[in-house]
């Protein structure tokens, strides 16, 4: 009897790419962290409870619009800010666009934009956009951080002064922890206005006094909340020009139907985020994350941890690690394929991507910047995680010296 192969339904093929999926450690928490249960929960269950349009005057629109006012008022008290100085978007990407496109309108025509060079994608091309060619970069130092020294100098001697100074709370590829509270006070004293993007910092160290900077940007599903989810903290409540117009919503500054679900969850993300750094859940990580940092060049040699002599992130690692002899199978690649999700600033392979601009800004080369390979985790992350992906990168460096010096047939 002639047996035919079995050949599996589409449904089947998606449940065993779910489960492949599962089975992989996250490595890559900086890009987007998995959604946390307190998320999930509060995204189901505000689903139920608040279906209507936040703008509608009947009871289910009222109810969404009550919501969101409570979840603003829970974000004001966190940050430190008037709830009214609060607007909600998609993420940071948008808020950045709305924040640099009010600025240039209201600025004076010669006013510059000062930037850190170390800045978000979406900080830099929003900024650059809105303000063309009256962008300037201030200096960043080899260990990764704004130097406070030069940048007193700089605009104590600058006339007119920028219109705004924008520097990042924490840094998305290495981790490092920027002096945003004592630039915001230089800002201060010269009538200069100070843009954070804290999105990395929010959820993971306390939210605590970033409502004193000017302008805050933040998302939601950097730290385990839903996509779609942001904010935008601005200086004041005078008039607003806004860049995406149709509507009255968040009192004209943005128009648009206000995702009720994925905020709210993006508010409970915080509130349970700041909880846990409250209790010191982040301790263990700290310890194996820097277990892992002092063995890793004995595991594999000519290994340097970027930033590790400035203040970081608890849940962030960046090796600049030696090229393996095939670059078609870079180490992100071969990580993969044993189960761990890493990230890395530049695909010598395909040549599309270019070396990180961060390490660029830290007086790296390109060829150097290329070797990057970033470690980010969750603190749902089991801090054995450490441990396994050490075991990893030995293996996968030993492979390839054996493979290199073993006869060629």
């Amino acid at each position: 009897m002639h047996r035919m192969s079995w050949i599996p339904h589409p449904k089947h093929c998606r449940l065993h790419s779910v489960w492949h999926a599962a089975r992989v450690i996250n490595f890559d928490a900086n890009a987007t962290a998995p959604l946390c249960s307190a998320a999930r929960e509060a995204w189901l269950e505000a689903v139920d409870r608040f279906p209507g349009n936040p703008s509608s005057q009947h009871r289910l629109g009222t109810r969404a619009e009550a919501a969101l006012e409570q979840a603003r008022m829970e974000w004001a008290e966190m940050l430190g800010c008037d709830p009214g100085l609060l607007i909600w978007t998609s993420g940071a990407t948008e808020s950045a666009n709305l924040l640099f496109y009010h600025l240039a309108q209201n600025a004076p025509a010669n006013a510059e934009l000062w930037l850190s060079p170390l800045e978000h994608p979406c900080v830099i091309a929003a900024g650059s956009r809105s303000f063309s060619s009256r962008v300037k970069f201030v200096r960043a130092s080899p260990q990764g951080r704004i130097e406070l020294d030069s940048f007193r100098r700089m605009i104590e001697t600058t006339a007119p002064k920028p219109s705004a100074l924008a520097c990042m709370a924490a840094n998305n590829e290495t981790g490092v922890l920027q002096p945003w509270t004592e630039l915001a006070e230089i800002c201060r004293e010269h009538k200069v206005y100070f843009v954070c993007d804290a999105t990395q910092w929010i959820g993971r160290h306390p939210a605590a006094g970033l409502g004193s900077c000017d302008f805050v940007l933040g998302s939601a599903h950097k730290m385990g909340g839903p996509k779609g989810a942001g904010f935008l903290k601005i200086a004041s409540t005078s008039p607003w020009m806004p860049l995406v117009v149709g509507g009255p919503q968040e009192s004209g500054r943005r128009a648009g139907t206000e995702n009720v679900a994925a905020l709210l969850a993006m508010t409970a993300t915080l509130r349970e985020r700041e909880l846990r750094f409250q209790r010191g859940d982040q301790l263990s990580l700290v310890q194996a994350r820097e277990a892992f940092e002092h063995a890793l060049p004995k595991a594999v040699p000519g290994t340097r941890i970027v930033g590790s002599d400035s203040p970081r992130l608890w849940n962030t690692a960046m090796a600049l690690m030696p090229p393996l002899p095939d670059c078609q199978q870079r180490w992100v690649v071969r990580l993969d394929r044993l189960g761990f999700a890493v990230s890395t600033g530049s695909a010598c392979a395909s040549g599309k991507e270019k070396p990180s601009h961060v390490l660029e800004a830290m007086g790296l080369s390109a060829d150097t910047a290329a070797q990057a390979l970033r470690f980010s985790v969750t603190w749902e992350s089991d801090p054995h995680h450490w441990s396994q992906l050490l075991r990893a990168l030995d293996t996968l460096w030993t492979t390839a010296i054996q493979e290199v010096h073993s006869p060629q047939p």
